[in-house]
C-alpha cells in the first residue's frame, strides 16, 4: 500500500537541515549550519525518514551520503526550502513597507494636479511597491473604499463620508465653461444663481460635482436644467463645445481641454467654486505598510 506523507509534519527547519546534511555530507556538520544539536538533528532526520517512509540517508563512519530517494527528496527539498526562505524574506520587506500593493482610486482632479508628480516620486523611492490607480467619480470612491475594492481614495469634498478617515490633499477652483458663442462667454466673472437660468451639462450620479451644484441650486429655490449627464470631464467639455449647455468644471483639471476645444472659462463668485480634496482610507482598519507610506508621501507633497 502507498505511504501518503503528511505535509504538515515536514517543516521549515527540518527542510533547512537536510539540505546543509545532504551539502555537506554529515550531521554534525549539518547540525551545526543549522544551529541544533547533534541530538535534535538526529531525531528531526530520523522522523524525517520515517514520514517519507524510507531511508534517505546512508550513514557510514565517513558520513552519510544520499540513498535512491534522496536524490529525489533533496530537489523537491531544495525547492520547497528556497520558496520558504523567500516567502519569509518578502514577509519582512512587506512589514517593513520595502514591498507591497496598493489600490488608489481617484478623482479626475487629483489624477490629472498633483498625482502624477507625487507617485512618480513615490516609486523611485519604493521601486517594488505595486501601484493599481483606477479613475473613478467621488461616490464610485466612496464606496469602493467602505467595500474594501480600494486601500486609498481621492475625492472632492461635499458627499458624505461616513465611516471614512479623510483629510485635506489640496484645493481646485470650480469655474463655469462655455462655448464662446455662449452669452456667458462675455462675462469674466458669474454667479450661480444667474447661471441656472441656461442649460447644463453634466457628470452622471455618484459625482461630488453634481451633487454640489444641485444642492446649491436647491438652496437658491431652483434647479439645474440638465439637459446631457456624461460620465467624465472630457465628455462635458466635448458636449458645451457644441453649445449644448454649460457646466461646472474644476479649472485645473480641465485647463487643457479647455483650451483645446476653445472653451471661455467664467469665473464663479460663489465661496463654494473653491473645493478642498481628501485623501480617505476606511475607519478601524489597519492600512497595509506600503499603504502607510503611500499616504505619509501624498499628504506631504
Amino acid at each position: 500500500m502507498k505511504k501518503e506523507i503528511n505535509p504538515a509534519r515536514v517543516d521549515f527547519v527540518t527542510l533547512r537541515l537536510f539540505c546543509a546534511i545532504a551539502k555537506s555530507g554529515s550531521i554534525t556538520k549539518g547540525a551545526n549550519e543549522c544551529n541544533l544539536a547533534l541530538s535534535a538533528a538526529s531525531r528531526r532526520v530520523s522522523e524525517f525518514e520515517e514520514t517519507v517512509g524510507t531511508a534517505l540517508l546512508d550513514r557510514s563512519a565517513k558520513g552519510v551520503t544520499l540513498t535512491q530517494t534522496g536524490h529525489i527528496v533533496i530537489q523537491h527539498a531544495l525547492r520547497l526550502y528556497q520558496g520558504f526562505e523567500q516567502f519569509s524574506n518578502e514577509l519582512i520587506e512587506y512589514s517593513k513597507g520595502i514591498k507591497g500593493h496598493v489600490r488608489l482610486w481617484a478623482n479626475m482632479s487629483a489624477l490629472t494636479e498633483f498625482l502624477p508628480s507625487a507617485l512618480a516620486r513615490f516609486l523611485m523611492e519604493h521601486p517594488e511597491i505595486q501601484i493599481d490607480v483606477e479613475e473613478q467619480l467621488s461616490g464610485d470612491i466612496v464606496r469602493s473604499l467602505l467595500d474594501g475594492i480600494a486601500d486609498i481614495g481621492i475625492f472632492a469634498e461635499g458627499i458624505i463620508t461616513t465611516g471614512l478617515e479623510t483629510e485635506i490633499i489640496g484645493q481646485d477652483e470650480l469655474i463655469i465653461a462655455c462655448s464662446k458663442l455662449h452669452p456667458l462667454s462675455k462675462r469674466k466673472v458669474v454667479g450661480f444663481e444667474e447661471c441656472l437660468q441656461y442649460d447644463f451639462v453634466g457628470l452622471n450620479r455618484g459625482s461630488s460635482l453634481l451633487e454640489l451644484t444641485s444642492r446649491s441650486a436647491e438652496k437658491l429655490g431652483k434647479q439645474m436644467r440638465l439637459r446631457i449627464q456624461v460620465r467624465s470631464y472630457n465628455a462635458m467639455c466635448e458636449m458645451i463645445a457644441v453649445n449644448l449647455g454649460i457646466g461646472v468644471l474644476p479649472i485645473q483639471a480641465c485647463l487643457s481641454q479647455m483650451n483645446a476645444m476653445n472653451l471661455k472659462a467664467v469665473k464663479l463668485s460663489d465661496s463654494w467654486a473653491i473645493r478642498n480634496l481628501l485623501l480617505a482610507n476606511k475607519s478601524g482598519v489597519d492600512l497595509s505598510p506600503a499603504s502607510k507610506l503611500l499616504k505619509k508621501r501624498l499628504l506631504t507633497t
